[in-house]
């Protein structure tokens, strides 16, 4: 249990580096809004985050992709809608700067929303 959950953290590290990297470029190079920045970010950390899970962190190969993918992307809105509000709450309702929102916000919703359904459900 303990080296899954490690790996998960790792694919997790891997796939928010993804996720902020883009976020970065499209909001501070190109000038794009924080919450375009932050939801694109997203979407792309999540395909690095599903691609790294299915195949290395949890196994999961020998099962059929489809059924996974369609957990995924159900578990994965409910991880970007808990994302993007909890950036437009800190950021916008209490004033914290938009990395430091999405920062917090996406710890949060690592450990207590997409590790949980991702190894009970997801990738089962």
């Amino acid at each position: 249990m303990m080296v899954t959950l490690l790996k998960a953290q790792t694919a997790s590290l891997v796939a928010s580096g993804v996720d902020f990297l883009l976020t970065l470029l499209l909001v501070e190079l190109i000038g794009g809004w924080y919450l375009l920045g932050a939801a694109a970010g997203t979407f792309l950390g999540g395909f690095t985050h599903f691609t790294m899970s299915r195949s290395w962190v949890y196994g999961a190969r020998k099962n059929r992709a489809t059924p996974q993918l369609l957990r995924y992307l159900l578990i994965w809105n409910g991880s970007m809608m808990l994302n993007i509000t909890g950036v437009f709450i800190l950021t916008d309702m209490l004033g914290f700067q938009y990395l430091i929102s999405k920062v917090s916000t996406s710890l949060l919703v690592g450990f207590f929303y997409n590790y949980l359904f991702h190894k009970k459900y997801v990738f089962r």
